[in-house]
């Protein structure tokens, strides 16, 4: 029987806000088993070393960590039949927001996803440039998706984007925080500055820690 892809429900800076009722619900897999991940996070010079997602699936998320090795499993292993991808009835919605891109077949999964649901806006945050380059170069990515290419240096936002990429999230730490415009640091879905096609190519947050 074929299991069905884990859908994560939106919570903290996904979750609903004061002024909006809905949130942004998200497809993710295990951090803890992702080679790429686990190589990162211990780069002391990376964002990638105040890895929120390890550090939440280690502790008060560890509820979460089967479904998302369920998936990590299912996405990678081979291409899904299209007709048994999930429907999503949201406007607005977030592959990876714990763990990163794994091989070809995770992305064009995530790819097919989009193409099924043309009404929903996808935004995929990823720093696997290499995977998204090969892809992309022989498909054509869907109006419905947006890729941010998430910037593994600290005070050091992108200005040039990767090919195909439409946008780059990018950290500043505490004492460097005044010398860039911050424009993340509220709920999502009261922004949608990642989530929409719009002028804004740089997003920097605060790095949390």
């Amino acid at each position: 029987m074929f299991q069905k892809i884990h859908i994560t429900k939106g919570s903290g800076k996904l979750g609903k806000s004061d002024t909006c009722d809905s949130a942004i619900n998200s497809i993710n897999v295990n951090t803890l088993t992702n080679e790429y991940c686990i190589k990162q996070s211990k780069n002391k010079n990376s964002i990638c070393s105040f890895c929120y997602s390890i550090n939440s699936l280690t502790s008060f998320r560890k509820n979460m960590v089967n479904p998302l090795e369920r998936n990590s499993k299912l996405l990678s292993s081979s291409i899904i039949e299209f007709s048994l991808l999930p429907t999503i009835l949201e406007l607005y919605f977030r592959f990876d927001s714990h763990g990163e891109l794994i091989n070809l077949n995770h992305l064009e999964n995530y790819n097919n996803i989009a193409l099924k649901n043309p009404h929903c806006n996808f935004t995929l945050w990823s720093k696997r440039f290499d995977l998204i380059k090969k892809f992309f170069d022989n498909n054509q990515k869907p109006e419905n998706l947006i890729l941010i290419y998430s910037n593994s240096k600290l005070d050091k936002p992108l200005n040039k984007l990767p090919k195909y990429f439409d946008k780059s999230f990018n950290n500043v730490t505490k004492e460097n925080k005044d010398n860039f415009n911050i424009n993340c640091h509220s709920k999502c879905v009261d922004c949608l500055l990642c989530y929409t096609h719009n002028e804004t190519k740089t997003i920097i947050e605060k790095v949390k820690k």
